[in-house]
């Protein structure tokens, strides 16, 4: 989001720089040159060199492949915009040119909407990149006619757009500093809330495969609504929905995880989303300027979005140890979205002015230490907490229930006894009786294990080891290793010997020479979100390659909203390995959660075993298309 978010301000930089100091005919053939370089950058697929380690920060990584695969041509189509828009108002005076933007987001929308739902569906990545790079071709032709065509147009004149009937057609010449921060902050507040709500709703109130969907669709239906015309956004109607839409996502936050039905939680959240960002846009489109102002306008917008992708994605890690960004979000919205009624709004009077500011600041402030008073209660209790590029995690101790548990958001990595006679008693997943522990116990009297475990969590499965017993631990994110080794003593009481690997388990594995795993886990899934790429044919290869010829692969396939028993079953066909599903019914007074494991061995007479008599084996579905790294859907393998 924060490199599409960057490139977009420095396309809609190049173009307000290129309508205000050149001429028409140097636009058109800088651009033209521009766009032609893109086509010898194709096609987009990214070179195996940008392949990481998977133990470095993948921040920095990530914005570097995008920007080598794909920052060029995609810089080139966010200057598309503002630039055709300035050309059109130049072609056509008196044109409503904005209705080019409400399009332009509809277009973004119907992308957005159609790629998780047809394309990946239909299309490995391979040919996707390459359709891609063809349609892009057609852009290109497109867009370098449109320039050749108005090589030879006069210079976009100062004369107002009469198209356009707002309270900025007052600015002829030069826009207040005041002005162009407002247009900044109002576009920020809407990208702050977006990422951090996304966020939140995927963590806390349901992580649902895809859900991150919904607020980005309606964030741009926002946008289509407010360009397209102006009489969507009502303030009589929208202000009054404003005040509830704040107090709702105040609110939200102060509930427990079962306080509400989900779909009531869902659907509260996403409609007072929704409000709040059709506020902060449509305050945006009614100051719209006139069209000479148009591409400066363009790009407060997009230093706004930017600015708020960059307090959520790199600031707030840093600066905050829990979520409050959302809290952040909904003070900021109150402030900018009061500002500007302040500054614009009629009925307000002079005398009505100051009443109506210092009401509203209380108002706000008020729900802001509701809010943050929220997250404090939220995190009441907690030994240790701490935030990263991969989230937020708590670790909470409850003396009287008798446990101390590691959470993300609302997924539990793991729970500990604090009895020390109960402490290394295998909880949550792994219990002797499922699939995990079944794995282990089974083998150990072949004698001394070398176990693999793919996502470390608070260390449960060290509970099983014996001396001479070795636990090989792949962990990519580095708080969940010093959590687990500071606040839990299932690693350091084991009896096994440990070793704990930083980075992505599939990288680190690849690196690797073969380790002989008599085990190995796959469990690195946070709730019911699912790592695409370690459950493809070539992950599998991979996980094949680290076992002994007897040894055991199981990998943990609960989920509320999938049904991986597919995925499991095509990779073992492809692999001529022999899988079965272990089924547990969980135990409350044990710590003890439902599951599902799946069990994977070349030795198909290992399950012969009465501990594995109530093995379920796993039937093949007709027409399911194994999972690659060129090709998955979810849609398949949902429930």
């Amino acid at each position: 989001m924060l490199f599409f978010q960057a490139l977009l301000l420095l396309g809609y930089l190049y173009s307000h720089w290129v309508v205000s100091r050149l001429k028409p005919l140097h636009q058109s053939f800088l651009h033209i040159a521009l766009l032609v370089v893109c086509v010898f950058l194709l096609p987009i697929t990214p070179s195996e060199l940008w392949k990481p380690s998977g133990a470095e920060n993948p921040t920095f990584r990530i914005l570097g492949l995008l920007t080598v695969s794909i920052g060029l041509p995609y810089l080139v189509l966010s200057t598309t915009g503002p630039l055709v828009q300035a050309w059109f108002a130049r072609e056509r005076s008196g044109a409503v040119t904005y209705r080019l933007f409400a399009l332009s987001n509809f277009g973004s929308m119907l992308a957005l909407l159609a790629y998780p739902f047809v394309v990946e569906p239909m299309l490995p990545t391979r040919w996707q990149s390459m359709a891609w790079s063809g349609l892009f071709v057609l852009f290109v032709l497109a867009c370098g006619s449109l320039a050749w065509r108005g090589r030879h147009d006069q210079p976009m004149t100062s004369a107002l757009d009469t198209g356009t009937k707002n309270l900025s057609q007052s600015l002829t010449h030069k826009i207040p500093k005041s002005q162009l921060f407002l247009w900044i902050a109002l576009a920020a507040c809407p990208s702050i809330l977006m990422v951090a709500d996304t966020s939140y709703l995927t963590q806390n109130i349901a992580p649902i495969p895809l859900i991150w969907i919904a607020p980005l669709a309606l964030y741009l239906l926002t946008f289509i609504l407010c360009f397209e015309r102006q009489g969507w956004y009502q303030r009589h109607i929208f202000l009054p929905l404003l005040v509830l839409s704040l107090g709702v996502l105040t609110y939200l936050p102060t509930l427990g995880i079962s306080d509400l039905p989900l779909l009531w939680a869902m659907g509260l959240n996403l409609v007072a989303f929704f409000v709040v960002c059709m506020v902060c846009h449509g305050e945006l489109a009614l100051q719209q300027p006139p069209t000479q102002h148009l591409t400066l306008y363009y790009l407060m917008l997009s230093v706004g979005g930017f600015l708020g992708g960059f307090f959520v994605g790199v600031l707030a890690p840093f600066a905050f140890n829990g979520p409050y960004d959302l809290s952040m979000a909904v003070l900021f919205s109150g402030l900018v979205v009061s500002f500007s009624l302040w500054r614009t709004w009629k009925i307000l009077t002079l005398k009505l002015r100051p009443i109506f500011a210092i009401g509203t600041t209380a108002a706000l402030m008020g729900l802001f230490a509701v809010s943050v008073h929220a997250h404090m209660d939220d995190a009441d209790g907690a030994e240790m907490m701490g935030r990263n590029f991969y989230g937020s995690l708590k670790v909470f101790g409850f003396p009287v229930e008798g446990y101390r548990t590691m959470m993300h958001g609302q997924i539990v990595h793991g729970k500990q006894f604090i009895a020390p006679d109960k402490a290394m008693q295998p909880t949550t997943y792994y219990n002797e009786d499922a699939g995990a522990g079944l794995a282990i116990t089974t083998k150990m009297s072949q004698g001394p294990l070398r176990v693999g475990v793919i996502g470390l969590g608070v260390g449960t499965l060290a509970a099983y080891g014996r001396p001479g017993d070795t636990y090989r631990m792949y962990e990519i994110d580095p708080l969940v290793i010093g959590m687990a080794q500071k606040n839990f003593t299932f690693l350091s009481r084991t009896l096994a010997k440990t070793e704990i690997v930083l980075g992505d388990a599939r990288l680190q594995l690849e690196l690797e020479k073969p380790q002989q795993f008599d085990v190995l886990v796959v469990d690195a899934f946070s709730g019911d979100s699912v790592p695409v790429h370690l459950l493809t044919r070539q992950a599998f290869e991979q996980y094949v390659r680290h076992l002994k010829p007897d040894g055991v692969l199981a990998v943990h396939i609960t989920n509320r909203f999938l049904n991986l028993n597919p995925v499991i079953q095509s990779a073992a066909q492809q692999l001529g390995l022999t899988a079965r599903l272990i089924k547990h019914s969980g135990d409350e007074d044990r710590l003890v959660y439902k599951s599902n494991w799946a069990l994977l061995s070349r030795n198909a007479d290992w399950f012969a075993q009465k501990a594995l008599k109530d093995a379920i084996t796993l039937e093949a579905r007709p027409g399911f298309v194994p999972w690659t790294d060129d090709y998955s859907s979810l849609f398949p393998v949902l429930n």
